[in-house]
C-alpha cells in the first residue's frame, strides 16, 4: 500500500519541478539527473529545519549549520566517499553550491570547518532525527500493511577487527561453580528481557567480516558491516540499524520492531528463514502482529506456511 496520498506527492513535486528547479535553470543552468534528485530528498527531508533545533557549539549561525548540514546529505546522494572530494566537487561545482545554501561570492568553508561539522551532526544523529520526523509525520497517522525486515551489506576499506582470544576458547562443559562468572549470552532469548537502549548497547559496530546467503543461496563475504532496515510495502524504510558485519541478523529483529512500533502502526511482519525462532514469533504477537516468517528445517523437514499466511 501507499502511504503517502497522491496529493501530497504532487504538490512536492509541483514546488520542485514548477519552481525551484527552474529558478535555478535561470541562475545556474541546467541540472544532472543527481542533482535534481539531491534537491528533491532535501525538499523532502528538511534536514535543516532539524539543525537550527539544535544549538550547536560551533559558534557558527544556524543558517550556516544549514548549508553544512545540506553538504552532509549530498555527500551521500552523490557517492562521494571523503570530505575532500565533497569540498573539491563544491569548489567547481556551482550548481552544487546553489543546492546546498553557499552564497557563491563567499569563499567556502576550510575542510576542517566541514569535518568538525559532520562529527557533530554525526554524534547528534541528526540523520537519524530527520528520518524520524519524515516517518512520523507522513506514515504516522497510516495503517501499514506489510514491514518486510532484513539486513544488508556494507563493505568498508578499513581493516576488520579481529576476535577476542576469549571468544575462541572452548566452553567449559558443565555447571559453573559458585564463584565462575560466564559471559552473558546475547541472544534473541535476553533481548526479550531488555529495553531498547540496553538492547542498543550490546549491538557491536566494529568493522567485522561477515557472511551471508544471496537470494540464490551462494554465501557472500565481505569486510565491514551491516544494515538492517524495516521497509513498509511501498518501499519506504521505516526503521535502520547498523551492525557489524558478523553480526546474525536475528539480533536485530527485536530492536527493529520495537524502533518501527513507536513510529508507525503495522499489522504484519515479514521475514527469512534466518529470523526462524518461537522468541521472535512470540515477540511479534506480544506487539499485535502476524508474524509471517520462512521456517528454517536446520537439517529437518521444511514447514511451508499456512494457506492464510501464504496468501498475506
Amino acid at each position: 500500500m501507499n502511504a503517502t496520498t497522491p496529493q501530497q506527492i504532487m504538490q512536492r513535486w509541483h514546488i520542485v519541478q514548477g519552481q525551484l528547479i527552474p529558478a535555478l535553470h535561470q541562475e545556474i543552468g541546467l541540472l544532472t539527473p543527481k542533482l535534481e534528485k539531491l534537491i528533491h530528498i532535501l525538499e523532502w527531508s528538511r534536514v535543516e529545519e532539524w539543525v537550527q533545533r539544535f544549538s550547536y557549539r560551533t559558534g557558527r549561525p544556524p543558517h550556516e549549520l544549514a548549508w553544512l548540514a545540506n553538504a552532509f546529505v549530498a555527500k551521500v546522494v552523490l557517492g562521494l566517499t571523503t570530505t575532500v572530494h565533497l569540498i573539491e566537487r563544491l569548489s567547481i561545482d556551482k550548481a552544487l553550491q546553489r543546492i546546498c545554501g553557499f552564497p557563491l561570492h563567499k569563499k567556502l568553508p576550510s575542510a576542517s570547518t566541514f569535518s568538525r561539522a559532520f562529527e557533530t551532526f554525526a554524534k547528534d544523529k541528526l540523520a537519524e532525527r530527520a528520518h524520524e520526523g519524515l516517518i512520523k509525520t507522513h506514515f504516522g497517522d497510516r495503517l501499514i500493511g506489510h514491514i518486510s525486515r532484513d539486513g544488508t551489506a556494507i563493505e568498508a576499506r578499513e581493516r576488520p577487527q579481529k576476535n577476542d582470544k576469549e571468544n575462541n576458547n572452548p566452553k567449559p562443559k558443565g555447571r559453573p561453580r559458585k564463584d565462575e562468572k560466564r559471559p552473558v549470552k546475547l541472544n534473541v532469548a535476553r533481548q526479550r528481557t531488555q529495553c531498547l537502549e540496553e538492547m542498543l548497547k550490546d549491538i557491536p559496530t566494529d568493522c567485522r567480516r561477515g557472511t551471508k546467503c544471496n537470494a540464490q543461496g551462494y554465501k557472500h563475504s565481505w569486510n565491514g558491516y551491516k544494515l538492517h532496515l524495516d521497509i513498509a510495502d511501498c518501499g519506504v524504510p521505516i526503521a535502520a540499524l547498523l551492525s557489524s558485519a558478523s553480526m546474525h541478523d536475528s539480533r536485530a529483529a527485536i530492536p527493529l520492531s520495537h524502533i518501527s512500533a513507536a513510529r508507525v502502526t503495522n499489522l504484519y511482519d515479514l521475514m527469512d528463514a534466518a529470523y526462524c525462532s518461537i522468541d521472535l514469533h512470540e515477540h511479534s504477537r506480544e506487539l499485535g502482529h502476524v508474524p509471517l516468517i520462512d521456517h528454517n528445517p536446520r537439517g529437518g523437514e521444511k514447514e511451508e506456511f499456512e494457506p492464510a499466511d501464504a496468501v498475506r
